[in-house]
């Protein structure tokens, strides 16, 4: 049997990946046990927010700088989706 995988789970899939380069800091799909501040269930516009804060530097950490900046803008919108779910 074949099984195709349509664009919506391709989709999920990805964010998750996309999501885990997260976890060594902020935990498990974002459940941090403490030190990092959790993203599991954080809205959307405050993770975006917070994402472009440290893209242009309005927020300052050397790390995030360098995390944030990696994604693009519809990345950070589906991470932020993934996230508020969690």
């Amino acid at each position: 049997m074949l099984v195709l995988s349509t664009p919506a789970v391709s989709q999920q899939r990805n964010v998750a990946l996309l999501a885990s380069s997260c976890a060594a800091c902020h935990g498990t799909n974002g459940h941090s046990v403490g030190g990092m501040p959790s993203l599991a269930g954080s809205s959307p516009s405050h993770f975006i927010e917070q994402m472009r804060q440290f893209t242009e530097g309005e927020r300052i950490s050397t790390v995030m700088f360098h995390h944030a900046s990696g994604y693009t803008k519809e990345e950070i919108k589906l991470m932020a989706a993934y996230f508020s779910k969690q």
